[in-house]
């Protein structure tokens, strides 16, 4: 396939790119810096915004809860991408399905169902009162209890379908030459297989954490006033305060990490397929 056809078959979605997302995009925050005037102005307001508590609180909540989210989809991810990695037939369709089903109802029904599942009078609570491990309901939402639970599962299938494609990608007769020169089955796994997963394991932290960076459904409706993410600060600014220049601020913060971050990603993601 020649450049020209290539680029003539992604000229729609490109298309479609720039008119629904940098257009948009651009026209908001090109607008919303207009209104403070000179670029020394711009930089005043960029100091006193980006360095106020409020701000600087939810950055820090921000990178924590979505360190915290990446680190436990990482350690829950690998796992289940590896048995969905070796399983066959039924097995894996029921596996596969379990992991992509939900993807198939919105992130707020996904969310609310959490809600039902971690209330005080919830599924979970009802369990542990019933078996006797606790005496009156734990309180699992609204605080960063519920952000960390309700994430965790609406961002698992990123990392588990992306280790699986790096899994599934493994030479076999590696493994097996490892196997025939006496390595036992752990040594195979951790001196063998889990490197040459690598990449996928970063390709997934980047993504699932890039992700995270900029949620707003779950923190917004399971967490509490001191969950407040960067996203959830975007949308108070310009829902309530109708501070659009602020929000603009903000919003080019964000877009700027999220883009250096898939940078990476996709680097990670190119050093992957070359491996194949």
């Amino acid at each position: 396939m020649s450049r020209l056809t290539a680029w003539l078959l992604l000229a729609p979605t490109l298309l479609l790119l720039v008119l629904v997302f940098l257009v948009p995009i651009g026209w908001f925050i090109g607008g919303s810096l207009a209104e403070l005037g000179t670029l020394s102005e711009i930089w005043e307001e960029a100091d006193a915004v980006l360095f106020s508590g409020a701000v600087g609180g939810a950055i820090l909540n921000t990178n924590w809860i979505a360190a915290l989210v990446t680190l436990l989809v990482l350690l829950i991810g690998y796992p289940m991408s590896y048995a969905l990695s070796r399983a066959k037939g039924l097995v894996f369709t029921a596996i596969l399905l379990c992991i992509v089903l939900p993807y198939f109802t919105s992130t707020i029904v996904r969310t609310y169902a959490w809600m039902v599942l971690l209330g005080r009078n919830g599924l979970i609570n009802q369990i542990l009162l019933g078996i006797g491990l606790i005496n009156e309901p734990l309180q699992l939402m609204y605080n960063r209890t519920g952000v960390i639970i309700g994430m965790t599962y609406v961002l698992l299938p990123y990392m588990v379908l992306t280790l699986y494609a790096a899994m599934k990608a493994v030479d076999q007769r590696l493994l097996q030459a490892a196997e025939g020169m006496g390595a036992s089955p752990a040594t195979v796994f951790l001196k063998v297989f889990m490197p040459l997963t690598l990449h996928g394991v970063i390709a997934g932290v980047l993504i699932t954490f890039i992700l995270a960076l900029g949620f707003f459904v779950t923190p917004a409706l399971m967490g509490g006033p001191g969950d407040i993410m960067i996203a959830m600060l975007i949308e108070r600014e310009v829902e309530l305060t109708y501070n659009w220049p602020t929000a603009a601020l903000m919003t080019i913060v964000l877009l700027t990490v999220t883009l250096i971050l898939y940078a990476f990603y996709a680097r990670i993601s190119d050093q992957g397929e070359a491996r194949r």
